[in-house]
């Protein structure tokens, strides 16, 4: 069973408010225009997230290789009006989720890779816990939802989840946002970040885990 005390810990580390740096680009590499940097809190330690400022950074050696899987379409969840971000919008969510409950930025990805590598401020909730009904009414709990005692679900209270995967064609949150959609889960509170760490280190964006450098 998935350890419960790892996922809510991230959580809480998620929850607190971020500050902006912003300035002209001189050169450097920036996330949007006039912000450089901004600080999210991780595990209950300041993370400020930024591009990576050496114009000899190399993408991470865990997204090095280009023999994946395919591409997962650009709106993958049709009918459902899912919304697909990029990373300035990826981010936008990342300061929204640091300053309320109300948000979330979700890594869908098994606690191996979560470990390894993932995205300052994220939650692991691995897309197998959908797969276990405990543990799927467990993170529906954690994410607003909540379970009637006729086993149906209450999303009136539910999050908005900005959740990510490994890249362009990983299928783990593809997995998850599925199961969601069909327990219920409003589609407009889901929004999903395509190019995952994969999009992520490509561009030299802060990460933290295990091989982060």
């Amino acid at each position: 069973m998935f350890k419960r005390s790892l996922a809510a810990l991230v959580v809480t580390g998620a929850m607190v408010a971020s500050t902006g740096v912003y300035a002209e680009g001189g050169g450097k590499a920036m996330i949007a225009p006039g912000l450089f940097s901004f600080t999210i809190q991780h595990d209950g330690e300041p993370i400020e997230v930024m591009r990576n400022q050496s114009k000899d950074n190399r993408i991470s050696e865990l997204y090095a290789t280009t023999f994946r899987g395919m591409p997962q379409p650009m709106h993958p969840f049709a009918p459902h009006k899912v919304e697909t971000l990029g990373e300035r919008e990826f981010v936008d969510y990342m300061m929204q989720a640091d300053k309320s409950d109300d948000v979330m930025v979700v890594d869908t990805r098994t606690v191996g890779w979560h470990e390894r590598l993932t995205i300052p401020g994220a939650a692991n909730f691995p897309y197998t816990m959908m797969k276990d009904a405990e543990e799927r009414d467990w993170a529906l709990d954690e994410f607003g939802a909540k379970k009637a005692s006729d086993g149906t679900y209450d999303f009136s209270g539910a999050k908005t989840l900005a959740m990510f995967c490994n890249g362009y064609w990983c299928g783990q949150t593809p997995a998850m946002v599925r199961a969601m959609l069909e327990l219920g889960y409003p589609a407009a509170k889901i929004k999903y970040y395509r190019g995952g760490m994969q999009a992520w280190t490509s561009l030299g964006f802060t990460v933290v885990g295990e091989a982060a450098e």
